[in-house]
């Protein structure tokens, strides 16, 4: 009896270098993340392996992260998702029950109200739809098992370690999308440190279940990071027949095209805008072929929420059919 218990206690020190190994293995790179923690911003190391020790990878994250509808899917397929008829009801009726927060918005940040109810509409339904994954969940799987954007998501778990412990918070509470954003507006953890606000004034900056402080947060990004211009266009449909506009597409997105230099070398746009103003040129991929669009200071400040034009577009039309709804148009 005493050999085999003897026996046990060997082969269970022979193979626990390995069932450590394993663990290591789940997040890669973890102990050197937890030491940069501990000595570069005051966390107690303990504290955060058991935090980690109680961290699940999802491998549907990882199969998610890597099929998104802005790279997945052209423009006329990506397009059917939001503009939807209950979608666009839905912001009127979001608008309708937020007109104050939405007013004032405008008045503090210059950002119409339609942009940032369709934000909502296009992140979460309009809050219906913040995410079943727990944030340090996503955030560490995509840190430690997903190498092309690791440094990313490493820094948006540090981030997000931070957070918490700025809002005094568990960090296990916190659940989100599949990549790590919160709350009504989808902030990443970042994103929420430099641009949440207290819109309501009421001591949090809660945009998981406060639609005023999501109003105000997402205006506040708009203006400041985005570069929001109050009054002024977002991206008009384009046109080019005859003309080779292909070496302006290779401009990218942030405009820096004079619009008087588009119009003269013969592109059209339809929309009424000052010749004077910035531009961009892209396309959009529509069943019968590509469809030429210009694009302004105010649809770069909606790249930046999400850096896709499918996105910034889905955005601007959504918001648009939403305002021309409320007004009693037709979209």
């Amino acid at each position: 009896m005493r050999k085999t218990i003897t026996f046990l206690i060997v082969i269970v020190y022979a193979f626990l270098p390995l069932m450590v190994a394993a663990a290591d293995n789940d997040l890669p790179g973890i102990d050197d993340f937890i030491d940069d923690m501990a000595i570069q911003h005051g966390f107690d190391k303990a504290k955060l392996n058991q935090l980690f020790a109680e961290v699940e990878v999802q491998p549907n994250i990882l199969q998610a992260i890597s099929r998104p509808a802005e790279k997945s899917k052209p423009w006329y397929e990506y397009r059917r998702i939001f503009l939807t008829p209950e979608r666009i009801q839905g912001g009127v009726s979001f608008w309708e029950l937020n007109q104050h927060s939405l007013a004032r918005a405008q008045e503090v940040f210059g950002v119409t109200p339609e942009v940032i109810v369709a934000i909502l509409g296009v992140e979460t339904r309009y809050g219906r739809f913040t995410g079943r994954y727990r944030v340090i969940d996503s955030l560490a799987t995509l840190a430690f098992r997903y190498p092309p954007r690791s440094r990313f998501f490493r820094q948006q778990l540090m981030e997000f370690l931070l957070l918490t412990r700025e809002e005094n918070r568990d960090p296990r509470q916190f659940t989100g999308s599949y990549a790590g954003a919160m709350g009504l507006a989808q902030f990443m953890p970042d994103s929420f440190r430099d641009y949440a606000v207290d819109f309501d004034q009421d001591g949090w900056r809660d945009i998981w279940e406060n639609p005023e402080d999501a109003v105000g947060s997402i205006a506040n990004f708009l203006k400041r990071k985005g570069g929001w211009q109050a009054e002024a266009p977002v991206a008009s449909a384009a046109s080019a027949n005859g003309v080779d506009y292909r070496h302006w597409l290779k401009q990218g997105l942030k405009p820096s095209i004079p619009l008087r230099q588009l119009l003269q070398e013969g592109v059209e746009v339809a929309d009424p805008i000052p010749q004077d103003k910035l531009a961009s040129l892209f396309l959009l991929e529509q069943e019968e072929g590509p469809e030429l669009w210009v694009g302004f200071r105010n649809f770069y400040a909606i790249i930046r929420y999400n850096p896709s034009p499918l996105y910034a577009m889905a955005v601007y039309q959504l918001a648009e059919a939403i305002k021309a709804q409320r007004e009693g148009r037709s979209s």
